[in-house]
């Protein structure tokens, strides 16, 4: 696989905080690459860093097999950037919107094509004061592509999206994909990783804890089943089960190798405690389950 981007021993800190500590990776052509992580652990700094937009402490970029020390606009034209917080043009329309931040580059993509590709094409006319968070989102992704890029940067692009908004999003990122475009995707949602990307890396107060494809780093937790349910009372699950959790509004968590004899188990400590068992689910473990089993705590923590 032809590698687009690599970084080696990236690092910067802010007084007396790390916000990146020597992170490495690479990133391969045509790929979904997710650095996934709780807020504040480094991920848009990451992402800032790469696109040039501050400067690393340290450590090595490498663009399209070349080391650089500087993202100018050499690498700008091949990149493509949708920020957590993108400014527009209020009163200009959306086309108008895609027009003057295509201006700004000598490599192009086709508006029409883009606002097909966004769908935002029955909004073309309308300014964009009157979009929604959803077709701001779009909008934002739509300028990202202005340029034609080969690598583009989504920076926790369905933040604040209705479930609705949010998979309309993924379906966008899934097409951008198959288009042949490399994306560097920053999340904080298990489900957004775990749904669109190729190859996760977790990272949490500045460093890459965990990295793989979602079955690898699922498999390596070496566990089969998660049962969760919510109780009407209370009774010691903790004493009879050490690799389980109780949550904040009640609800209770046992990984397990055998869910047979778990539910077997807990049906018992129920009838015996007088409690009832509500919302019982059984499911595989998911990438929840790999932040929680290497810092002890959740990624909505």
């Amino acid at each position: 696989m032809e590698e687009v981007l690599k970084v080696v021993g990236l690092k910067k800190c802010y007084e007396e905080v790390k916000a990146v500590d020597g992170i490495s990776f690479s990133i391969y052509r045509g790929e979904i690459f997710s650095l996934l992580g709780p807020n504040g652990a480094g991920k848009t700094t990451t992402m800032e860093i790469l696109e040039g937009l501050r400067r690393p402490d340290a450590g090595e970029i490498y663009y399209f097999g070349e080391r650089v020390q500087k993202i100018d606009m050499r690498i700008k034209e091949r990149i493509g950037m949708q920020l957590q917080d993108s400014r527009f043009f209020d009163y200009l329309t959306v086309k108008e919107n895609l027009e003057f931040f295509a201006g700004l580059y000598s490599r192009k993509n086709d508006v029409t094509r883009l606002l097909d590709i966004l769908g935002l094409q029955d909004k073309s006319k309308t300014l964009v004061k009157h979009l929604s968070g959803g077709q701001l989102k779009r909008l934002a992704i739509a300028v990202a592509l202005v340029n034609d890029p080969e690598v583009v940067f989504l920076d926790e692009p369905t933040t604040g999206l209705d479930p609705q908004a949010r998979r309309t999003l993924w379906n966008i990122i899934v097409k951008l994909k198959e288009m042949g475009k490399t994306i560097f995707l920053t999340t904080h949602y298990m489900e957004e990783a775990e749904q669109l990307a190729d190859r996760v890396f977790i990272i949490d107060h500045g460093r890459i804890i965990a990295s793989g494809t979602v079955n690898e780093l699922v498999n390596s937790l070496g566990m089969e089943s998660v049962v969760e349910f919510d109780l009407d009372g209370t009774m010691p699950v903790e004493e009879y089960f050490k690799d389980s959790r109780k949550f904040e509004d009640g609800r209770y968590e046992i990984t397990t190798h055998d869910p047979e004899k778990t539910l077997s188990i807990v049906y018992e400590l129920a009838r015996k405690h007088g409690v009832k068992i509500r919302n019982l689910v059984i499911r595989r473990p998911n990438l929840e389950d790999v932040f929680l089993h290497l810092t002890g705590r959740s990624l909505r923590d």
